[in-house]
């Protein structure tokens, strides 16, 4: 299996598929790379080099006790692409793995990247505070970080229902990729799934979106019950220079059925564009 080594030792493993321009795509939290699966598929057979990585703690890449904040994800990543020597580089981040390919583009990716998409991603900054009256109070993270030390097992799996939107009225969700979700998140070392709630809540990109000078889709669903629409994709549209906003009506946050297959299609078609 292939994997880099970061300057600190950690080996951060990727997936490698295709020829062709690379597309680099991060996932979100508790999950890996293998949440990308079609989409690497997808990209490769239309002629794409489709890149993903667990990042460090999740999935196959070492479990370190440190590094498990935003400002580290970023780095591993642009160590990746140096060590790939990637350039002209399409950026596509869901939910957690959309902070990171924001924190990357604006701090590391000068020269070397070419559009980014973001699906339900946590920019600008998820938490309530004085200054952002209208996140979600910390609470809720504290929450999640209670669920994931009792008992993250059973965590995850309540957790998918909403991920999913299976607790809605009329939802198609199998319990196939509820139990994939499970599968991945039982994968990350518990440091790590602890202190990445930390690095998504409260990680502030307002001035990493400021500073993109590339094109960037920002694609979201209007019942994402994980990443609240009104405090993310609707307020990172604003702060971009060169955005493009699709909401997606009814949709949840986890990229399945006719959500996904609308997705692809349109990452497709603005990365050809």
């Amino acid at each position: 299996m292939p994997y880099i080594t970061t300057s600190d030792g950690t080996q951060i493993y990727y997936t490698d598929l295709g020829e062709g321009q690379p597309v680099i795509l991060s996932h979100g939290w508790p999950l890996s790379s293998d949440a990308w699966q079609v989409e690497l598929k997808l990209l490769a057979d239309n002629g794409y080099r489709a890149i993903a990585h667990d990042r460090r703690g999740h999935g196959r890449s070492s479990q370190p006790w440190n590094g498990n904040d935003m400002d580290t994800y970023a780095r591993d990543l642009a160590e990746l692409v140096d060590q790939l020597d990637l350039r002209d580089i399409i950026l596509i981040g869901h939910s957690t793995g959309g902070g990171e390919v924001v924190r990357y583009a604006a701090q590391h990716g000068a020269g070397r990247v070419s559009k980014i998409v973001t699906a339900g991603a946590v920019p600008p900054i998820m938490v309530k505070s004085d200054t952002n009256p209208d996140g979600t109070p910390i609470e809720a993270f504290d929450g999640i970080r209670a669920g994931v030390l009792a008992d993250r097992s059973q965590f995850y799996q309540d957790l998918s229902a909403a991920f999913f939107g299976a607790n809605r009225e009329g939802s198609k969700v199998s319990q196939g990729a509820r139990d994939d979700f499970w599968r991945q998140g039982m994968l990350v070392g518990l440091k790590a799934a602890y202190d990445c709630v930390k690095a998504f809540s409260e990680t502030d990109f307002t001035e990493d979106l400021k500073a993109l000078d590339v094109p960037i889709f920002i694609a979201q669903g209007d019942d994402d019950q994980i990443v609240p629409i009104a405090d993310a994709a609707e307020k990172s549209i604003k702060l971009v220079r060169n955005g493009t906003l699709k909401v997606y009506p009814g949709a949840p946050h986890g990229i399945y059925g006719e959500y996904q297959a609308e997705l692809d299609k349109d990452i497709l078609e603005f990365i050809a564009s």
